[in-house]
């Protein structure tokens, strides 16, 4: 391809500095909330969809690794979560330090070296230690504290990880106290004000034992994110039950069906009526790929049609679910030959790219030659509309593909001191 795009990514990560939560919030939860310990690995297994972690104590044998404490949780930094760099063989399930990870997993100007090695202009990057959709603030006992972990993300992602020395190239994702849908809500409106577009959120909500979206319970926060344009990202994992088919099956077995949750999420939504009460509404699956989109919009059509008798959604679903998902719903992707052959079944205004920068899916650094090999079939405008142009319009980012909030001020935040660079002081 003679000029391909400058990259937009819709799905990358942050691996949070050591002092996000340290600095920002008040000094009496200095031991109980989220803080960085070096700590030996006593033991780790990941099958079956659980990843199960046991920290040993100072002095204990076993590898050396950087652990997230907060209330009971002992939470390893990993290799998959910062793979990039690596060779293949040496991607492995094992315990990191901060100092064994690339820099630009939590380090903006060295964030921003590595997406000009790849291509990328602007990345939205979904957390680490809160999880995808803040699931780690949820489950915690101290509802306060909680609150008071979710704010201070918020504002470091849109103070520091996306403030001027991010040059509007970093866009911000926030997270919600997910259970109070009402604060939620207030959450959304904080940071809409700064000119935050998108909010992390489960993919399938009663896995996480929320309310579904058939209820009326999450009205509060669809409302507002209705109202400001904030549209709802859901990456894969973000129930905290990866797909899988038994306790024993190996990590690989999970690894080819990620899709399923948004999959199953998707048609959840379409069913819900949700979409034909907040006309405005915009959601995404992030890292879900796209591949599987064109049969479960055509099976939600028959059914739809066929079962309307008997189907549940007569009475709140007016309109066929293929044209919802066009109006409403944008899938993916970073590496799916097939969904992009079969682009006309999906609509190329629903389709986003990603680089997954710096997981072990991850293309870095060849995002370009993947998307030119595997859109080279394709007209120009088209691949413009996939790399850049759909992100730009549903993320309302400035015509040159910047987040136009950069170092916009505190908009309300807690305040905080800064600690750019390669950095990554605060580990007890």
């Amino acid at each position: 391809m003679e000029t391909f795009p400058k990259i937009i990514s819709v799905d990358d990560h942050t691996v949070e500095p050591p002092h996000v939560w340290r600095d920002r919030l008040p000094s009496k939860y200095k031991d109980t909330g989220p803080r960085v310990v070096r700590a030996p690995l006593k033991e780790m297994t990941f099958l079956g969809g659980k990843f199960a972690p046991v920290m040993g104590a100072k002095g204990d044998d076993g590898p050396i690794g950087d652990w997230w404490v907060y209330e009971d949780l002992h939470r390893p930094l990993t290799r998959l979560d910062t793979a990039v760099g690596y060779d293949r063989d040496e991607i492995k399930l094992e315990v990191i330090t901060y100092e064994q990870m690339r820099p630009g997993s939590f380090s903006v100007p060295e964030r921003l070296a590595d997406m000009d090695v790849n291509h990328v202009q602007s990345a939205l990057c979904f957390p680490t230690f809160p999880r995808f959709c803040g699931q780690t603030f949820t489950e915690a006992t101290d509802r306060e504290l909680g609150l008071l972990c979710v704010r201070a993300y918020n504002d470091w992602m849109v103070e520091e990880w996306c403030g001027p020395d991010a040059r509007g190239r970093l866009i911000p994702l926030t997270l919600i106290p997910l259970w109070d849908a009402q604060l939620a809500a207030a959450e959304v409106r904080r940071n809409a004000a700064r000119g935050v577009r998108a909010v992390a959120f489960s993919e399938i909500p009663p896995h996480l034992g929320l309310p579904s979206i058939h209820t009326d319970a999450w009205d509060p926060f669809l409302q507002a994110c209705d109202e400001t344009g904030t549209v709802i990202a859901m990456h894969i994992g973000s129930s905290s039950r990866m797909p899988s088919t038994s306790a024993d099956a190996p990590p690989a077995v999970g690894s080819t069906i990620t899709f399923a949750n948004c999959c199953f999420s998707m048609v959840d939504w379409l069913m819900s009526g949700k979409f034909e009460r907040f006309p405005a509404l915009k959601i995404m699956y992030a890292e879900g790929q796209i591949g599987w989109i064109p049969y479960i919009l055509e099976r939600a059509d028959v059914v739809w049609e066929e079962n309307r008798g008997w189907g549940g959604v007569a009475d709140k679903v007016h309109r066929p679910p293929s044209e919802l998902f066009a109006e409403h719903v944008f899938g993916c992707f970073f590496d799916d030959a097939f969904g992009l052959r079969n682009l006309d079944a999906i609509g190329a205004g629903n389709v986003l790219y990603e680089t997954d920068y710096p997981h072990s899916d991850s293309t870095w650094p060849k995002s370009r030659e993947v998307g030119e090999a595997q859109m080279g079939h394709l007209p120009p405008d088209t691949v413009d509309r996939i790399v850049r142009a759909n992100a730009i319009a549903l993320l309302e980012l400035t015509g040159t593909g910047l987040w136009a909030g950069s170092g916009s001020g505190s908009g309300g935040g807690s305040g905080s001191g800064s600690e750019g660079g390669s950095r990554a002081g605060g580990i007890t």
